[in-house]
């Protein structure tokens, strides 16, 4: 089971020409920039020349509140003067109430005392179950307890208010290596999906096609989709499942929409199962369509329609407008559907012990092209019980003619569980005396010992790991292949220098990434692996980059999508961009539950609240995510 990471981001509110009597838990506030940066020299010129690995945020502990962070030694470098501190403003998300206008002021809460240099430093304790260290700074007033809060970080030089920071909560997912595959029959790649559990391809294949829809149609028989049947030649496989994203055009009621686009989607299901034996597992979801609506509208003479809400828009597109619309609205109504396939089994019934049997007895006969096909069936056994106790019970001499079995048989191991790499890598290294140029063998062993090099199973010489990489090419190994592990060589050596602080060395690992991982094609899982570990190392900006264009198909990945947001909706440019409200239209039609999430308190696994006091946002949201 994946575990959610939270890592957290800051961003600084400098204030100025707001002057606050002294009288505030005795905290000058600055009246003016000039004064500001006058008063704040060092305490600015210590901020920005923090390393950008240190993190700290605000924890709350009951009704306690802790400053975190991952390096106590830099506050104590910067917090020298008895007069330095921080102090907490308690914000509550009532001021943020759609039915209430909001004014921004320098305080937007209750200001709990001071907790000054002495008191902060002395009081850091390693915190239990992280790596991070925490002293308290306060405690909720009792009258705020019930309330959904959060906790900005004033931060003060000589008692003066230096910096104002508001916390953001990026809630991402655990970045992993991207997948080098490993040769099997061919290279069979883990088939990562973010908050599922991994499985892994050896028979299987994708389909990918869309299917429009006739207004107002939604039976389809199955001599509608004979056609599409024949033309994907699925002589030798079965559909395994079937994942259908309908889509409606957004003229008329909700609810209609959303039950018609549900009918059509059940009904062409039923047309394809009419096909095949074998039940096809299926997944349907349905939305309107308004990121093409949105994107289609402003070519019309109607592109102020683009400026309203969801409601008024409705209201709108009637009559002789939805007619005048229609050329764009018909291209709206279609199901974006894919089909998992799953190559035919002709010992699909037949037991696990008269498989090893029926394996056996060909292994013996030197059958090895029918033993291979029997192989692939004890291997889908195996998948369903998640263990590889029944390759014990197949009997394959170690010579030179059965290494395509040999090998598949020891890999197979690694493909059902991780943890398995180090057992994996010394059979293969005991199967490449066998043979010394087998380049599936020479692959597959540069995979393993990823593993074993991130996890310290065994010492791993860094130079010679990389220029065995690289000699990958010298037995045919495929440029793009080896240019993705050399991302992940360098992914696993920016985590080790981060680990032992070495900044610069961790930096030039991430510019090598940058400057490579356009060289091959990523996965959705990929690209969101790519932005975490982009996002983790303080290269936002880079990360936003890498899924820029993505966010802009309506069959973007959720998680990607999603992350997307995560990373850009503390940016008050990108939010009032154009194309910012058909993002988060998309997001609100994929999962709207999720979306409404993001605006939850940091630390309730929203990004923050705070966010609303952007007007853009704010109108999307209570538009959205509040019961009128």
């Amino acid at each position: 089971m994946k575990k959610h990471l939270q890592f957290l981001f800051f961003v600084a509110l400098l204030y100025s020409q707001i002057n606050l009597s002294q009288s505030n838990s005795g905290i000058y506030f600055p009246i003016s920039d000039a004064e500001r940066n006058q008063k704040c020299t060092y305490f600015t010129n210590a901020f920005n020349q923090k390393p950008k690995e240190v993190r700290f945020s605000i924890v709350k502990e009951g009704n306690q509140l802790f400053l975190s962070t991952n390096d106590k030694d830099w506050f104590a470098a910067v917090f020298k003067n008895s007069g330095d501190g921080v102090a907490i403003d308690v914000v509550s998300k009532s001021i943020y109430d759609c039915n209430k206008d909001f004014e921004d002021s320098q305080i937007k809460g209750t200001l709990l005392q001071p907790v000054f240099a002495q008191q902060l430093l002395r009081g850091f304790k390693k915190s239990a179950n992280s790596i991070n260290f925490q002293t308290l700074v306060g405690s909720i007033p009792k009258e705020l307890q019930n309330d959904e809060l959060e906790f900005n970080i004033l931060f003060l030089n000589n008692k003066t208010l230096c910096r104002y920071q508001t916390i953001y909560n990026l809630e991402s997912f655990p970045w992993d290596l991207l997948d080098m595959g490993v040769y099997l029959d061919s290279l069979t790649y883990k088939d990562k999906k973010i908050n599922t559990s991994d499985k892994f391809v050896t028979k299987y294949k994708t389909l990918k096609f869309v299917i429009p829809f006739e207004k107002n149609k939604y039976e389809y028989l199955s001599e509608d989709i004979k056609p599409l049947y024949d033309s994907l030649k699925l002589t030798d496989f079965t559909i395994k499942t079937i994942n259908i994203k309908a889509y409606s055009s957004i003229e008329g009621s909700l609810e209609r929409n959303i039950e018609l686009q549900e009918k059509r989607a059940k009904s062409i299901v039923k047309s394809l199962q009419s096909f095949q034996q074998p039940n096809i597992t299926t997944q349907i979801s349905s939305s309107e369509n308004w990121v093409e609506f949105l994107n289609d509208v402003t070519k019309s003479p109607y592109k102020d329609l683009k400026n309203l809400s969801k409601i008024e828009i409705k209201q709108k597109v009637l009559g002789n407008v939805s007619s005048d619309l229609e050329k764009y609205l018909k291209n709206h109504r279609k199901a974006v559907i894919i089909l998992e396939l799953e190559k035919k089994d002709k010992y699909k019934n037949m037991s696990k012990e008269t498989l090893v049997d029926t394996f056996n007895q060909l292994i013996v006969n030197e059958n090895i092209e029918e033993a291979l096909v029997v192989q692939n069936s004890i291997f889908d056994r195996l998948k369903e019980e998640n263990s590889p106790e029944l390759l014990s019970k197949l009997t394959v001499p170690k010579q030179l003619k059965f290494m395509p079995i040999l090998t598949k048989n020891t890999v197979f191991k690694y493909l059902l569980n991780v943890s398995y790499a180090k057992i994996v890598f010394d059979e293969l290294k005991s199967l490449e005396k066998l043979d010394t140029k087998n380049y599936q063998i020479k692959y597959n062993l540069a995979v393993m010992k990823f593993f074993i090099w991130r996890y310290n199973w065994e010492e791993i010489k860094e130079n010679d790991f990389k220029a065995e990489i690289l000699d990958l090419k010298k037995y045919g190994i495929k440029q793009n292949l080896i240019d993705r592990m050399l991302v992940n060589f360098h992914i696993v050596k920016a985590e080790k220098n981060m680990k032992d602080k070495k900044y610069e060395a961790k930096d030039e690992s991430v510019d090598f990434i940058l400057e490579t991982y356009d060289n091959f094609t990523l996965s959705n899982f990929d690209y969101v692996s790519l932005a975490q570990f982009l996002t983790f190392y303080a290269n936002t900006d880079e990360a936003i980059d890498l899924l820029e264009e993505k966010v802009k198909e309506i069959t973007i990945d959720e998680d990607l999508l999603f992350y997307y947001l995560n990373l850009t909706l503390i940016d008050e440019y990108a939010v009032a961009s154009k194309n910012y409200r058909t993002i988060m239209l998309n997001a609100i039609e994929i999962n709207k539950k999720r979306f409404c999430k993001l605006f939850n308190a940091s630390n309730d696994g929203g990004v923050t609240f705070q966010l609303l006091k952007n007007k853009y946002l704010k109108t999307t949201y209570c538009e959205n995510c509040t019961k009128n």
